[in-house]
């Protein structure tokens, strides 16, 4: 025996609710007695076959037993009817992405999990707009505000950003980074922020960096460059970006070189484990917190490799501050403009070298190092590729180079002509600092147009604290997660036209060669705004343009024609690093 409700959209007719133990027809569905049969025809854009149609009707029908206690089977079915209603209704109002009953999105997002990015960005084209919601399994109690429109950026990340905190689930799935800058929250954030700020502004600590940059693009970037340009091999972009960064974020924060970049490629303990572990958090974002919360009970699993992950970074980082400590103690610190030794110094050399401020220091070591690294290197390897694809913005970016070596030059005058052709010898490429590059437009403008296509993080987590209305008339419910969505809004018609996949440096410059603060301002998320907006913005800029410049300027990179494939992640890299071939440039001014 069958109950069978029916719904039908034709004006007149009502719901119907009957019982029957044959055979039924209802329209032009055909009812066959089963043990558990489900048939729900409704309109829902965006799906093939049977849900790609637009129905006339909505039919539910349920096993019935017996006849006794069809009271309670009648109730039930009438409970489920109103769910299914309620979804039909929401369909009608936003079609896409589609939200079942109790799934919600889940079957939606799982089907694009390996390209969650762009899938925002087609959601968003599609519906014509730049917010929609993403509703989570019901079980879950999870809903997302997913949005790209720069001016709901600007009030969740400045305008309100006191009501929109990275929240719980954040501090949960990155509980490894401790009590760091980016877990914090009020005072201890603040204090923490105020004394970073205080160390990146510095002229000494700006000095080391460029420095630290210099050093390592010649003594280590380079050579490598140059012997596969000699031996016609291949090499890994990414892979060899990641080693740069790595050793270049590592200096600068500890002073010391740990040795990554070196020729045969050697492995490291600390930068394997932030690898592991970061592909670790990744999959408590994905997962349903119960689930990740009972594997590292367990210890099994993707945790089981998240707890040996920190357990290897927390021995090296620590032994990194012990060492740091005996020097200050004994007065031979090998590098006193490190970001390590400025906040020893901040604190107090004498202080108590309590476990707890070992601790602090271990976290404030262990953020900056997962924010500095894979993001700066990431930038990097995204601007080459993107420049060397285009001959055009690449032929500009080296006349800007070729300017910039030629006054450098004339600077120099004829005093220091003998060191700089001795210097030349020595090394057959020329190299710049931070005052050759930093007033170079054209180049500034390229970076910027390789973050907005492709920003180092692509996506940025919020949690609603009071019920909102967004800029756009999106309303968010207290609670509620808001995904900011940087890949998006760099890739959306409406906001920079029909051209926006094209890589168009002149975006960022306007009429009189100058560049265009205000968009920069308004249009430009890639290091976030307001008062959490990104405290190394400036020393990343630095590491991409020395670093891109000396590659550019000295090298042809061949890179493939083929787009690569994003790997799903925190950070925006590719699916199978970048395999490239260099060749050195015919001529160079020197």
């Amino acid at each position: 025996m069958f109950l069978i409700i029916h719904l039908t959209t034709h004006p007149g007719h009502v719901l119907r609710i009957s019982r029957d133990d044959k055979y039924r027809r209802i329209g032009r569905e055909r009812l066959l007695y089963s043990q558990s049969y489900i048939n729900i025809t409704g309109y829902d854009h965006g799906f093939h076959g049977e849900l790609g149609r637009t129905a006339e009707k909505m039919t539910f029908f349920f096993p019935c037993v017996s006849s006794a206690g069809s009271e309670y089977q009648v109730l039930v079915a009438i409970i489920v009817f109103f769910l299914c209603l309620r979804w039909l209704f929401r369909q009608k109002k936003q079609q896409i992405p589609p939200s079942w009953p109790l799934l919600g999105s889940l079957p939606a997002l799982v089907c694009n999990m390996n390209r969650v990015l762009d899938w925002w960005t087609d959601v968003f084209i599609s519906l014509g707009k730049n917010t929609f919601y993403l509703n989570c399994p019901i079980f879950s109690n999870l809903n997302y505000v997913v949005t790209c429109h720069p001016k709901n950026f600007e009030h969740i990340l400045k305008t309100k950003a006191d009501n929109y905190p990275k929240g719980r689930s954040f501090d949960e799935a990155f509980d490894v980074l401790g009590d760091g800058i980016f877990n914090a929250e009020s005072d201890s954030w603040l204090a923490q922020r105020k004394t970073a700020k205080s160390i990146f502004t510095t002229i000494q600590f700006r000095r080391f960096v460029n420095d630290t940059l210099q050093t390592v693009v010649d003594e280590k970037l380079l050579p490598l460059l140059a012997r596969a340009a000699r031996e016609g091999s291949t090499l890994d972009l990414q892979e060899l970006i990641m080693r740069f960064t790595f050793d270049v974020i590592n200096i600068t924060i500890s002073g010391k070189d740990l040795g990554g970049l070196y020729e045969d490629f050697p492995s490291d303990v600390l930068s394997q484990a932030i690898d592991d572990g970061q592909e670790a958090i990744l999959f408590r974002l994905s997962t349903p917190k119960p689930l990740w919360s009972l594997l590292r009970l367990l210890r099994v699993g993707p945790e089981k490799k998240l707890a040996k992950a920190w357990e290897t970074a927390d021995g090296c980082i620590v032994d990194l501050i012990l060492r740091k400590k005996e020097q200050l103690l004994k007065g031979i610190e090998s590098e006193a403009n490190s970001l390590l030794s400025n906040h020893i110094r901040s604190q107090g050399e004498n202080s108590d070298w309590s476990k707890a401020r070992v601790m602090f220091l271990r976290d404030m070591v262990l953020n900056f190092f997962l924010a500095g690294r894979n993001t700066t290197a990431a930038g990097v390897m995204w601007f080459i590729w993107a420049v060397c694809r285009n001959p055009r913005v690449e032929e500009k970016i080296l006349q800007e180079l070729r300017l910039a070596i030629s006054r450098k030059q004339s600077k120099e005058g004829s005093k220091d002509s003998s060191d700089q052709e001795y210097k030349n010898k020595q090394q057959p490429w020329s190299t710049f600092d931070l005052d050759d590059v930093g007033d170079l437009v054209y180049l500034h403008a390229a970076i910027c147009e390789s973050l907005r296509l492709y920003p180092a993080q692509p996506m940025n987590l919020k949690s609603a604290i009071k019920g909102d209305v967004l800029p756009d008339g999106s309303v968010v419910k207290p609670g509620v997660k808001i995904m900011i969505s940087m890949y998006s809004l760099g890739r959306i018609p409406s906001i920079w036209g029909n051209d926006c996949l094209e890589f168009k440096p002149e975006r960022w410059i306007l009429p009189d060669g100058t560049l265009d603060n205000d968009k920069i301002s308004k249009l430009f998320f890639a290091f976030s705004t307001g008062k959490r907006s990104c405290l190394g913005k400036n020393t990343a800029f630095a590491i991409i343009k020395l670093a891109a410049a000396a590659v550019i300027f000295n090298f042809q990179v061949q890179v493939p024609e083929d787009q690569p494939v994003i790997k799903p992640g925190i950070m925006l890299e590719m699916k199978g690093g970048l395999k490239i071939k260099v060749k050195e440039r015919a001529s160079r001014p020197f």
